[in-house]
């Protein structure tokens, strides 16, 4: 079973590659920086429930599309 955070990087990684979107895009969509959806999507750090609910508003699914998986 992977980590909570890999699955999670893995969803958002998912979803933002479907809507063909760039991080730097997808920081764009949900006000963060660039840098910290790059950090996010390398597992370098874990994020607050406001920016995971930011970050799936951006990429039109729900918080809880994003934490599939995660048991």
């Amino acid at each position: 079973m992977s980590e909570p955070r890999d699955r999670f990087v893995e969803n958002v990684r998912r979803h933002r590659e479907r809507l063909g979107i760039s991080q730097e895009e997808l920081g764009h969509r949900c006000d963060i920086h660039r840098m910290e959806v790059s950090l996010l999507e390398r597992v370098g750090c874990d994020p607050r429930f406001g920016t995971i609910v930011r970050i799936a508003r951006a990429l039109e699914v729900s918080p809880a599309r994003l934490l599939d998986g995660i048991e």
